[in-house]
């Protein structure tokens, strides 16, 4: 991949992803350090390339598998929180539904590594390659159910779920480290809220960050 690739031209170039940067900060999105990650990672690189020309619309898209990459306010938002007054990089993260690897990608700037599950194995190559391909190293990816986290790597100072189950799994609050964050979304279509649930010790403080909407996260995996 050449440096042309990355910078992307007309509805991919350095002054459209602006725009989205100044739409993020408008709402509500402070850290500067995660605005600059999220101008940095070449969104358009992530989605098919007849859609290229919206990859830095804040939108969802479809990225195949009935599956969607995040909108881009989503991505910045749990970002943020996971990473709010933590000193960086942040150990160990597990990421539960890496999808296109977009999300993994703006993480991967803040952690020291990161362990992505992906349920679906097509979606998990085509991650594995991209994130190659943009020299980001510091993850490791496997085709597994994210209902189980990845008990032999745990803790984890960080879980980020990517898809909502209908309550929190109870495998991924037995993997966060003493003071560790989940990010994730729960609840119903329609009804679904982004949560940031802190470990302290045997309890765990729940915020609610925000409305949001998610597929579901689904058990099993396709091979």
């Amino acid at each position: 991949m050449n440096d042309q690739d990355r910078r992307g031209i007309g509805m991919t170039s350095a002054r459209t992803r602006d725009r989205l940067i100044e739409t993020l900060r408008d709402a509500g999105i402070a850290n500067a350090d995660v605005l600059e990650r999220m101008r940095e990672v070449p969104r358009h690189l992530f989605v098919d390339e007849a859609l290229a020309s919206r990859a830095y619309e804040n939108t969802v898209l479809p990225i195949g598998h009935g599956q969607t990459i995040s909108q881009p306010y989503i991505v910045a938002l749990m970002t943020e929180a996971l990473i709010e007054n933590r000193q960086l990089p942040v150990k160990k993260v597990l990421e539960i539904g890496t999808g296109c690897g977009y999300q993994t990608a703006v993480l991967a700037g803040f952690v020291q590594h990161i362990y992505g599950i992906e349920r679906i194995n097509a979606l998990l190559k085509q991650s594995r390659q991209r994130l190659r391909s943009l020299r980001i190293n510091n993850v490791s990816l496997r085709n597994s159910d994210g209902y189980g986290g990845w008990p032999s790597q745990a803790p984890f100072q960080g879980i980020l779920v990517a898809a909502a189950p209908e309550t929190v799994p109870e495998a991924l609050l037995t993997q966060l480290d003493e003071g560790g964050r989940v990010l994730i979304p729960t609840g119903p279509s329609g009804r679904q809220v982004l949560l940031r649930i802190t470990r302290r010790g045997n309890d765990f403080e729940h915020e609610t960050l925000s409305a949001v909407s998610f597929v579901p996260l689904v058990s099993g995996r396709t091979t």
